[in-house]
């Protein structure tokens, strides 16, 4: 079981709160400031690990080391981001970094309207509404995200990343869901050779939501596309971040029989509960099963029963008890999480 973290000057939860969660023992991390397509110096990575270690955890995985926007679109240089990219893999592989998540996103890692939109308890959460994405221009909310970075950072919404967003929007218009694959293959064949010396399990992570957004396509968010990508390249580092959240996006993924397909190829799971207003309108809950559309236990079942025994961890949570933190990963909830997710586990374990 672990937790993500963000690093000292970056994250408003502290590792030794992490560390008094009783069932989580490991963090995966990443560095935020490192614009995707730059290579992470070792020395950095070493730091991290000795902070996370000072404090009894384990750095478990990297989420997520960004695919750079050339890699995707399939341009001339990206030989070079796939270089760096290697260059990263290898200081992670030689210091003992073996999991890592990233995904193939174009441009929007993941989208949702409202950051804190308030429950009837009192709580906060992130929230979609179709209508209003449908209503906005993609600019428009690239300039809220950049006017607000001061009161708010999130993963894959950095700064050096929107800025020169309205080019890369150009450059995508041609862009078939052929194309993007044909792209990824290209990327992974690359890069698995240097996870195969140091044993890095790669897990790409489903499309958030589970459809194209703003016309451009995406290549990671139902079963037959899921299954694609591993089995057009069969081999054990190329594998599935398993996201509940994030495919329940979309409500005609069943996600205990994904996490049965996909036997054998998962590394690294995310468990969060969601709740479908409509079909197109949907907010983040509490973990709790009755409180939103995803059965936990069946889930977690699923995961046993497929033979699952990698890194595990709670996602998104609401904003509880007053808690202000950065949207989605706050501590509290998220704990809640931790216990509830690991008492099903320990459940079923015994029966």
């Amino acid at each position: 079981m672990a937790f993500r973290w963000f690093g000292v000057y970056d994250d408003s939860v502290k590792l030794n709160h992490i560390g008094q969660i009783p069932c989580v023992n490991g963090i995966v991390s990443s560095f935020t400031d490192i614009p995707a397509g730059d290579v992470w110096p070792i020395e950095r990575i070493a730091n991290l690990k000795d902070e996370i270690e000072a404090e009894g955890l384990k750095l478990v995985g990297i989420e997520s080391v960004n695919v750079h926007e050339s890699i995707k679109l399939g341009l001339s240089e990206r030989d070079h981001y796939i270089d760096n990219y290697i260059q990263t893999l290898q200081a992670l592989g030689e210091s003992g970094v073996h999991l890592v998540c990233y995904n193939f996103m174009p441009l929007f890692d993941w989208l949702r309207t409202d950051l804190f939109y308030p429950l009837n308890d009192g709580s906060t959460t992130m929230a979609y509404q179709k209508s209003k994405v449908d209503r906005i221009q993609p600019q428009e909310m690239v300039d809220y995200f950049l006017s607000n970075s001061s009161t708010f950072s999130l993963p894959g919404w950095e700064k050096e990343r929107l800025r020169e967003l309205q080019p890369l929007l150009e450059q995508y218009q041609n862009m078939s869901e052929e194309m993007m694959f044909t792209n990824y293959m290209y990327f992974i064949k690359a890069i698995l050779p240097v996870c195969e010396q140091y044993e890095i399990h790669m897990g790409i992570h489903p499309d958030d939501p589970a459809w194209p957004v703003f016309h451009i396509p995406r290549i990671a968010h139902t079963l037959p596309q899921l299954q694609r990508l591993v089995q057009s390249v069969d081999h054990p580092c190329n594998g599935i971040t398993l996201c509940t959240g994030s495919l329940a996006t979309s409500q005609g993924n069943d996600i205990a029989t994904i996490i049965s397909s996909l036997k054998g190829k998962i590394p690294f799971v995310h468990v969060r509960n969601i709740h479908h207003d409509s079909e197109d309108v949907f907010w983040e809950s509490s973990h709790l099963s009755k409180d939103g559309d995803l059965d936990m236990v069946k889930i977690i079942k699923a995961l046993q029963d497929s033979g699952f025994d990698g890194v595990i961890r709670p996602d998104h949570g609401r904003m509880i008890w007053g808690e202000a933190a950065r949207p989605g990963y706050g501590l509290y909830d998220r704990a809640l999480g931790a216990m509830y997710l690991y008492g099903i586990w320990e459940t079923l374990q015994h029966h």
